[in-house]
């Protein structure tokens, strides 16, 4: 039987914002259950031709059009003008926002102040290509609804315990104390699954497992015990694999460089790194799905492509050495989820790690797409950062998701 607060919470719903680099996610929850209503994105925001769509829990599709978004605030604007003429049938009782970063001090979701968005001011230096669209977003939410409570879920908490020695640069402390240490990303992502891998595997708490987080921006987390203990993000979300349209690690002298010989302004080299670079440098692409299509006639697409799997199977080896072995790996994010392909090539010489995938069921995306011969379990799972977020919202006041 319901309780009154229950009744109260089963008329209302849960927004989850997820700003990413040129697009803008969003999704209602109903509160009690944390049930999909409708989901809806907005994506190439600043390009000629970005497009609107939003879809029902049955995958109906409510809302689609094409339209130039010269910035993420008209986005926003819009979603939010879709929203207030359906408020009478979508009251909202709490809206939770993805912010990619929150600096040492913050991590866990909390509700949002007018003083923690001053912190997030200040640490936009940490994330400048991230940050200053969230916490706008943020804003613009709170001037269309100032009686809704809204949570920040930041993408570090996953992280967050990870040992000194994996966190720590060896730097001089004074940098450390201005906030520079390794944080990671993706987080909620890594939430998301390991959640999803509790339901389907009981002993995960006593697993080695990786986690492949592979999409335009990609990274992977090494998972101990239940814990994160590593990942390929550090600083900020430009290191580790190589990405869509970012480096990746780098030699730091490879930055003095550009920096001293290329005589790149810090701007410059901030936009080098993060939209002109990765798998876009290298052929002039940066979506794998072209990629594909393009290798059979396009030896940089094929130079791309080899990048891309190399370092994603060079990392693989390396986490599994932190945690001194692999019990499981797990595909997610754009790539992991639907390219076959992909994960065939990135597993291929893991065979001495005990890696064999069953060519059949990868093809099909199954759950599991190992053979039952290999010692690591290899799986595909969905990830959600929408529905984590809305998840998220219901700890922070202490609300029970009544399935």
């Amino acid at each position: 039987m319901q309780t009154a607060a229950e009744g109260h919470r089963s008329k209302k719903y849960i927004l989850s914002i997820n700003c990413g680099s040129s697009s803008l996610k969003f999704s209602l929850y109903h509160a009690l259950s944390t049930n999909l209503e409708w989901a809806g994105s907005i994506t190439r925001i600043g390009e000629a031709k970005a497009h609107l769509e939003i879809r029902d829990y049955s995958h109906y599709l409510l809302e689609h059009h094409d339209k130039h978004y010269k910035n993420f605030n008209s986005a926003v604007t819009e979603v939010i003008a879709w929203l207030k003429d359906k408020q009478e049938k979508y009251p909202l009782m709490a809206i939770g926002h993805r912010i990619v970063q929150g600096g040492p001090k913050h991590f866990e979701p909390v509700i949002i102040t007018d003083e923690l968005v001053k912190t997030l001011d200040e640490m936009v230096y940490l994330a400048p290509n991230h940050l200053p669209e969230e916490i706008a977003t943020i804003k613009t939410f709170q001037a269309a609804w100032p009686d809704v409570r809204q949570v920040a879920c930041f993408d570090t908490c996953f992280h967050h315990g990870m040992p000194s020695y994996v966190k720590d640069y060896p730097l001089p402390v004074t940098y450390k104390k201005m906030g520079l240490m390794k944080y990671g990303f993706h987080g909620l992502s890594y939430e998301f699954i390991m959640q999803e891998l509790a339901k389907q595997f009981s002993p995960v708490a006593e697993q080695k497992i990786i986690i492949a987080h592979l999409g335009n921006g990609a990274s992977m987390a090494a998972v101990k015990n239940g814990f994160g203990v590593e990942t390929t993000m550090g600083l900020s979300p430009l290191g580790g694999l190589v990405m869509g349209t970012r480096s990746g690690d780098l030699d730091p002298g490879v930055i003095l460089f550009l920096l001293k010989q290329a005589k790149l302004t810090p701007d410059e080299l901030d936009g080098l790194l993060s939209t002109k670079s990765g798998l876009k440098a290298i052929a002039g692409i940066s979506d794998i799905r072209e990629l594909l299509q393009a290798e059979p006639e396009h030896p940089l697409a094929k130079e791309a492509l080899t990048m891309f799997c190399y370092t994603a199977t060079k990392y693989i080896g390396a986490l599994a050495a932190a945690m001194g072995g692999l019990d499981m790996l797990v595909f997610t994010g754009g790539i992991g989820e639907n390219s076959a392909i992909i994960r065939e090539r990135i597993c291929h010489e893991l065979g001495f790690m005990g890696i064999e995938l069953d060519k059949s069921k990868n093809k099909k995306n199954e759950l599991i797409i190992s053979k039952s011969t290999g010692k690591v379990s290899v799986r595909v799972i969905k990830t959600n950062e929408e529905l984590m977020i809305a998840r998220l919202v219901c700890s922070v006041f202490n609300y029970a998701i009544k399935q």
